[in-house]
């Protein structure tokens, strides 16, 4: 998800900032949307975006790539906030990352938040919202939401790496490869960032429903019916 500047083709690069561009004009509207409804919103996704950018800030060196491991923070995002405005949040980060630590690269941004922001937004969400169809406990649904939602980050930034550089070599053979290179760090990174959400997620649905009511949701306590927002549900 931190794909380096240059690792990209610019045509590659290109298609991954247009596959990305729509998701974002989404969530653009969306947070627009409900800051003109509710102020505060502002603030709290700011405190959000802060939050992904730290966790994905944790860097576990992978030679073979030429990238890092990292948390991706972006499925809590969408467990507590809904898909598209996680994936502004992860532009956000990543765009601060590239300009001020070296993480990532402008050319890549678009390829970036295509992994991080779409495929780990709405890996988490989705995941959420089905365990929670089947009465899944909600800090546990959230949990299975953070570790799905990281690994489905590494399995993008690995097909965007193979099918860079496979070169004559089939590009599904390389994008193995290139996964499991990743897996020895991931995996224990993907363990970690799902307990940390089911625990932030179960935290936050307990003790301060107050600051995600904010945002124009109501909380969903139980199982069924699931709401619109992942842990929220937007109130008519």
């Amino acid at each position: 998800m931190h794909i380096a500047e240059g690792m990209l083709p610019l045509g590659w690069a290109a298609a991954y900032t247009g596959i990305a561009t729509p998701f974002l004009a989404r969530g653009i509207w969306d947070y627009k949307r409900l800051a003109a409804r509710e102020p505060s919103v502002r603030q709290l996704v700011g405190a959000l975006t802060a939050a992904v950018f730290v966790i994905s800030l944790l860097p576990v060196p992978v030679p073979i790539t030429g990238t890092c491991s990292h948390p991706g923070g972006t499925p809590l995002a969408a467990v507590l906030a809904g898909p598209w405005l996680a994936m502004v949040m992860a532009l956000i980060a990543l765009l601060f990352q590239a300009l001020f630590l070296a993480h990532g690269g402008l050319t890549t941004l678009g390829a970036n938040t295509l992994t991080m922001g779409i495929f780990g937004g709405l890996t988490g969400y989705l995941v959420y919202r089905l365990l929670r169809r089947f009465g899944l406990d909600l800090a546990w649904a959230a949990g299975c939401a953070g570790f799905l939602g990281d690994l489905s980050i590494y399995l993008g930034s690995s097909l965007q790496l193979a099918l860079a550089i496979h070169g004559t070599t089939p590009w599904h053979q390389v994008w193995k490869v290139v996964f499991a290179a990743y897996l020895p760090t991931q995996l224990p990174l993907a363990l970690l960032e799902g307990i940390l959400t089911g625990l932030a997620v179960g935290y936050v649905a307990a003790r301060r429903p107050d600051l995600l009511a904010r945002l124009g949701y109501a909380l969903a306590q139980k199982g069924p019916p699931v709401p619109e927002g992942g842990v929220l549900r937007e109130e008519k």
